[in-house]
């Protein structure tokens, strides 16, 4: 096929072409930044007309920043002065009050707080509502100076707190009548609602209360404020309320919650739990007329509210351990608030806080459960030390036994529940996502209930098992007959996860081992030949081949052979998978299947990794199975350089092996033939790769060069390796070749850097602490600055490099 023009003529034509069309781009975008700055300035004339597009770029001068609207600067200026007559007034009363008599004392503080409270009707009069707002915050903050100036005059020696209890409820009266007076005003009554917070609080502290004192003191401030929330006709006065209700509520139940469960007995648990049925009814109230989202939440507080007062009660006589199934119930019995007359948000916020108790009881069990499941790794140090007694002796010395029994519980009842729920699910929540995820739920949680018990009773160990291995069977049929949602993918897992636990139970006895792990290997097989969805049988596939791997590791620990020695017998499962590879008619299985069976390869490559006459003939035997796999047409690209790099490295291993230091007289000669046959092939077929053609040739001498050369003291080796690298990487990159300049540049680059390690650390020892930093700083501010142009370079050379063979 011939070019027109050539390719060397047209890639000119198109660098061209593409500078050509950034530099327009880059003239479009700075025309349309002076058009957006146009459209938004419309009040302010362009210094001069448009200029008409020309080749080269224009960049438009700045507009004038627009003025600061006169209404804000009003505001500022009078927030500033407003702020500094509070200081100042507060200064006179903490420092200048007491250069003046009595006299002087009365006459200033009626004159400027009646001044400061009569202003703003005379501002809103004159329509100044700003300055009237300004001026009322000072007379605000001069009330409380009164009020403080008078406790210092008037009363000295009366109770601090009693005092400012007593002013606190005056202020907020005040506030309030003054609030109302002036509707027109908007601080007067949000403040005096803030105020409202303290009496009470303060009165309790003055009496010396206790905390259930406190408690109660809370819940009635948090009370009141929602009957504010709920009646206020100002949005102010509302956020207010509802902000102080939450603080106070949250507070009120927060004592309750620490009181309920500190209670010794019946008697305070009552206490606490009225406290706590109290702030119930106040997140109640106030949902009543909430917006939606704080009315879920607001029922979300209310039911976890009379769960903690009720199971307070109900768990005095009992253990610690089956507190948590009192509290599961009392949650489970939450639900019961579908049959009240209550708002619909309110409904789903206590039937998130049934969840929320359920979930944190199903926490609170989940660590048994996980000592269940991977309790048995911390016995792999004594594989086959002999079956112990029950189960509880297979899960290791570390795990402590004192609330399975009640752990068990929790998981089969918050199971029975998630099972309730997928089955009738209430019509409080649209959709069908939630009653998928409670039968997801309910299915793992039961599947770790059964566990569980079997550990809360000790059973035997072979009936731990039998009943591990059962659970995984009935799961995994179940999961295969039933297709891919999201059930079948829960019921999978946990029969994948069970699956795994029965078999590190089964390391326990040589006879559980083999029993065990050749039950999941028919087990994974049939299932995988059943299913329906590829992705299933490919999972399932591995896991066949996965335990027949560890079938076959065990039958050369049983004919006492050491690890390099089994790794042979391992590889009989990987040439098996070879020969079901090309068998199997179903590509979704006969890939993983081979894949799995290249994972037994890796398994016996890393047992005869300490034995290097063994290992050379392990990868020998890979490399005889890679080639085999290579003769199919569909696996015989990547098999075939698999299998050529398992004999190189075979060579290798048994060069090192027999102690030759000079590898280049071995790999020399075959990377010259092999470099032959390679130059051949790019004669004959000029769209083959340079890493099919060369990459062989150059990688069997250059990649153990390198790895004598990093540990050759001499100056001889590293330069002659680094001379043809450099040759290598010209020729590759004159040549437009790939592997060439992928191959010389990287083993140049590593060749440089051992040369030059040593003085790189003396420059570094020598460099101060704050240097390396530094200069990584600016490094990256220069990157950073230039990120597009870098980003754009990288392209090219992306381009570039993808051009190469």
């Amino acid at each position: 096929m011939r070019h027109v023009p050539p390719p060397a003529e047209e890639l000119p034509l198109l660098d061209r072409e593409l500078a050509r069309l950034d530099a327009r781009r880059l003239q479009l975008l700075n025309r349309r930044a002076w058009l957006l700055s146009v459209l938004r300035t419309p009040t302010v004339p362009p210094p001069f007309p448009a200029p008409a597009a020309r080749p080269g770029p224009f960049v438009p001068p700045a507009p004038a920043a627009p003025a600061a609207p006169a209404r804000g600067v009003q505001n500022v200026l009078l927030v500033l002065g407003g702020l500094l007559l509070t200081v100042a007034a507060i200064a006179f009363t903490l420092f200048s009050w007491g250069e003046m008599g009595i006299a002087g004392r009365s006459a200033v503080l009626a004159a400027v707080t009646a001044g400061a409270l009569v202003a703003p009707a005379l501002l809103l009069g004159r329509r100044l509502p700003a300055t009237a707002e300004s001026v009322a915050a000072l007379a605000l903050v001069l009330t409380v100076l009164d009020a403080f100036a008078l406790h210092a005059v008037a009363a000295p020696d009366s109770d601090g707190l009693t005092f400012a209890a007593v002013s606190c409820a005056v202020l907020v009266v005040v506030w309030t009548a003054y609030g109302l007076l002036l509707g027109r005003l908007r601080m007067p009554l949000p403040s005096a609602v803030a105020a409202g917070q303290l009496p009470l609080v303060l009165g309790a502290w003055a009496a010396g209360a206790s905390a259930t004192g406190f408690g109660w003191a809370l819940v009635l401030t948090a009370g009141a404020d929602a009957v504010v929330a709920v009646r206020g006709r100002r949005l102010a006065v509302r956020v207010t309320a509802c902000a102080g209700a939450w603080l106070t509520g949250l507070i009120a139940l927060g004592l309750g919650l620490g009181l309920s469960v500190s209670s010794g007995g019946p008697v305070e648990a009552v206490g606490a739990g009225a406290l706590l049925l109290a702030g119930a009814g106040v997140a109640l109230l106030g949902a009543w007329r909430a917006p939606k989202e704080t009315a879920v939440l607001a029922g979300v507080v209310a039911g976890l509210a009379v769960v903690a007062a009720v199971g307070g009660v109900l768990r005095t006589p009992l253990p610690w351990d089956w507190a948590v199934v009192v509290y599961l119930v009392c949650g489970a019995a939450l639900p019961v608030v579908l049959r009240l007359r209550l708002p619909l948000p309110v409904v789903r916020g206590v039937l998130g806080a049934s969840g929320a108790v359920v979930a944190v009881a199903v926490l609170w069990a989940s660590p048994v459960m996980g000592a269940v499941l991977l309790g048995p790794a911390s016995s792999l140090a004594d594989v086959w030390a002999g079956a112990p007694d029950g189960f509880r002796g297979a899960l290791g010395p570390s795990t402590t036994w004192s609330g399975p029994p009640a752990a068990a519980v929790v998981l089969a009842l918050a199971a029975g529940l998630a099972a309730a729920l997928h089955t009738r699910w209430p019509r409080v929540f649209p959709g069908t996502g939630w009653r998928v995820a409670s039968g997801v739920v309910a299915s793992v949680l039961a599947w770790g209930s059964v566990l569980t018990l079997l550990a809360a009773a000790d059973a035997a160990y072979a009936v731990a098992v039998a009943v591990e291995l059962l659970l995984a069977a009935v799961l995994l049929i179940a999961s295969v007959r039933r297709g891919a949602d999201a059930l079948a993918v829960t019921w999978l897992v946990c029969a994948l996860v069970g699956a795994a636990s029965a078999g590190l139970l089964g390391l326990a006895a040589e006879p559980a081992s083999y029993a065990v792990y050749g039950t999941l290997t028919v087990l994974f097989a049939a299932a995988a030949t059943r299913s329906r969805v590829a992705a299933v049988q490919a999972l399932l596939a591995c896991g066949s081949v996965l335990c027949a791997i560890a079938v076959a590791t065990a039958l050369g620990a049983s004919l006492g052979w050491n690890a390099p020695h089994t790794a042979p017998v391992v590889l009989v499962v990987t040439a098996a998978t070879v020969f079901l590879g090309g068998r199997l008619r179903q590509p979704a299985l006969a890939l993983p299947v081979e894949l799995a069976g290249a994972a037994g390869a890796l398994v016996a490559v890393g047992l005869a990794v300490t034995d290097p006459p063994v290992l050379a003939l392990v990868l020998g035997l890979c490399g005889v199975l890679a080639a085999v796999t290579a003769l199919r047409p569909e696996r015989r690209t990547v098999a075939g350089h698999v299998a050529a790099a398992l004999f190189v490295a075979a060579s290798w291993v048994r060069l090192a092996a027999s102690g030759v230091s000079a590898p280049e007289a071995y790999t020399l000669p075959v990377s010259l033939a092999a470099f032959g046959v390679g130059y051949v092939r790019r004669r004959r077929d000029p769209a083959a790769s340079s890493w099919a053609a060369y990459g062989p040739a150059l990688s069997l001498t250059m990649v153990p060069s390198l790895f004598v050369a990093w540990g050759d003291p001499h100056w001889l080796r590293p330069l002659l390796l680094g001379a043809g690298a450099l040759v290598v990487t010209l020729v590759g990159a004159r040549r437009r070749l790939q592997a060439p300049l992928v191959l010389g540049g990287s083993v140049l680059a590593l060749v440089g850097l051992h040369e030059l390690a040593p003085h790189v650390v003396q420059v570094f020892d020598a460099l101060p602490r704050w240097a390396p930093p530094a200069l990584a700083g600016l490094l990256l501010l220069g990157v950073g600055a230039t990120y597009e142009q870098r980003l754009r370079d990288a392209r090219r050379v992306k381009e570039s490099f993808g051009r190469m063979r």
